[in-house]
Parts: structure tokens; C-alpha cells; sequence
């Protein structure tokens, strides 16, 4: 028998609070107090007879035991969700809604052509994407905030819980606007890197230490004019305005390049490849919505590795 003491706010409060890392966070997304969340925590704890959370420095971090309750917490309140879906959608008509994490790589290139598809299907149901950093995507697929996480296979650590289907892979490239001067420069792009701004995933993001490792294997160790970003749009406007290096996903400036706004420096970056795919909690059972999306997603991404590679075979 399930435990009559632990009740939905326990639930609810538990996975807020792991999601934000903060009582005080949580409590405000709640709409309660502080002093409220922390003793439905307490209660919590006392059923389950361990702690979930300790004190790390100022703040908190989740226990280990904390991580394994997180897991069926998050799959609980989803099973909740969907079951009030279910019903709401039984009286309005409507398809069950379906909600997407697309990392940069596949929001512009993959994504619009396999929501085009995905609309013909006319099931009625509500889409939400959203984009964000890996981590931060992965974190709301948990807990049920989303169905489904399109992009770059994730650290090991970090796929605890997940099912991975990979579709294609690709790497980083290192693109400037077209005229930079370091694409008609003889010398080699490492050797005069720092000297231009450069434009880095940040530390969150999930390419980021494929690009550490690529750029210390090729004797770069810090880089002084460097900007921290993971918006495709202020990289876009900012490389094409100045003679910056945005260091990004292919996926993400395919587009520019091909219609030549911006133009990738002659540089090998194969070791940086690695693979994308579709995410999704391992013992979820998607919706007819969800799995007609996701057949989408993997018919564009085959058409899209099938032009690249026509592409590649004429030059």
C-alpha cells in the first residue's frame, strides 16, 4: 500500500525545490513560504525515513537518496498530468498536447521541417517547444515538464533514467562572416585565434568540452576576448557585424553557410563530432501525438543527412 502520509504537495514541493536548488525559489513558484516548504520537506522526509536534501555551502544539492525518489516523484506528478490531459481532452475534443526541448542544433534545421509534416497529420493537439540549455532541458524532461528532448546526446551522468535513439551526427564549426580576413590568411587560424573576439558555448552547454578539448589538442589553452553565449540569435547578429568566431553546433549555421552570410574557417573539426538524437524518460509511453512527432523528427533528420551527403559527394 502506498503511504497515506505522502500527500501531492509532498510531491509537488520535493520536485520544485530539486528543480530550482533553492527553498526560497520553490517557494515562490509555489506561492507559498518559505517556512511551509521546508516543513513539507521535513514531513517528507520523515515518511521516507532518509534526507533529500543537505547543506551545500549556502544553498542545497539533492542526496543521493533524494535522486532515486526524484525519479518516481517526477514520473508520479507526469502520470497525474496526463491522466487531468486525458480527461480535459476527452470533453474538449482535442489531442493530448506535446511538449518539446529542441537544443539550437535542431531548432533551425530539423524542427520547421518536421513540424510542417507534423501539422498534415491534423491531431489536434497543442505543440510546445522550447529551448535552452542541455541541462537545463534535461531537468524539466524528468520531472514532466517536457515529453521529449530533441538534441546532442548527453554525458553519461546525465542520462541516468533517459532513452537515447540516435538519428545522425555532427560537429562544431568555427564560422566568421564572409570577407573575414582569417579566410584568406596563410597563417594558421590557431596561431591568431585570441587576437579576435570569440564567441563559446557556455559552461552548461553540452558541446562545450568538445570544444575545450579540440581547442587545448590544438595549443589553445584560454582565449582573452572570449564571450560566453548559447543565443543562436545574438551569435548570428554578432559575427555578421564584426570579425568574431562563433565556435556553434553545424546544425545551428548550416543555413547561413549555404546561402553564404557566413562561411566556415578551413579547419578540421571531425574529432568534435558526436550524436543527435531523441530523448525521452525511459519507461514513458508516448502519446499517438507524441510518437507521430517523433516519426517526423527522424524522417527530416534522414532527409536532411541525405542532402548534406548528395552535397558533400558533388564538391
Amino acid at each position: 500500500m502506498i503511504d497515506a502520509r505522502v500527500k501531492f504537495r509532498h510531491l509537488q514541493t520535493f520536485v520544485e525545490v530539486a528543480r530550482q536548488k533553492s527553498v526560497m525559489k520553490a517557494a515562490d513558484l509555489l506561492h507559498v513560504s518559505q517556512p511551509a516548504v521546508t516543513k513539507t520537506i521535513r514531513e517528507l522526509e520523515e515518511v521516507l525515513g532518509v534526507s533529500v536534501f543537505e547543506r551545500d555551502g549556502r544553498g542545497i544539492k539533492i542526496t543521493r537518496y533524494g535522486e532515486v525518489f526524484l525519479r518516481h516523484a517526477g514520473a508520479v506528478l507526469t502520470a497525474l498530468r496526463q491522466g487531468l490531459d486525458s480527461v480535459s481532452q476527452e470533453r474538449s475534443g482535442d489531442g493530448p498536447p506535446v511538449r518539446i526541448g529542441a537544443l539550437p542544433t535542431v531548432s533551425t534545421r530539423i524542427m520547421p521541417r518536421a513540424m510542417a509534416n507534423f501539422l498534415k497529420e491534423e491531431t489536434g493537439s497543442r505543440i510546445k517547444i522550447v529551448t535552452g540549455e542541455n541541462a537545463v532541458l534535461l531537468e524539466q524532461l524528468r520531472v514532466g515538464d517536457l515529453d521529449l528532448v530533441v538534441g546532442r546526446l548527453a554525458a553519461p551522468e546525465q542520462m541516468t533514467g533517459f532513452s537515447f535513439e540516435h538519428l545522425y551526427s555532427e560537429q562544431v564549426v568555427f564560422v566568421v562572416r564572409t570577407g573575414h580576413p582569417l579566410l584568406s590568411a596563410k597563417q594558421s587560424v590557431f596561431d591568431t585565434l585570441g587576437v579576435y573576439p570569440v564567441l563559446m558555448p557556455t559552461r552548461a552547454s553540452i558541446i562545450r568540452p568538445f570544444v575545450e578539448r579540440y581547442l587545448i589538442a590544438n595549443g589553445i589553452a584560454s582565449l582573452p576576448n572570449q564571450i560566453e553565449t548559447v543565443s543562436d540569435s545574438f551569435g548570428r547578429a554578432f559575427v555578421r557585424a564584426s570579425d568574431a568566431i562563433w565556435i556553434i553546433s553545424t546544425g545551428v549555421v548550416a543555413g547561413d553557410i549555404e546561402d553564404g552570410t557566413l562561411a566556415a574557417l578551413p579547419i578540421d573539426t571531425s574529432e568534435t563530432r558526436g550524436p543527435v538524437g531523441l530523448t525521452i524518460r525511459a519507461n514513458a509511453i508516448p502519446s499517438m501525438p507524441l510518437a507521430i512527432l517523433m516519426q517526423t523528427i527522424r524522417e527530416a533528420a534522414a532527409e536532411i543527412s541525405a542532402a548534406v551527403a548528395n552535397s558533400a559527394e558533388r564538391r
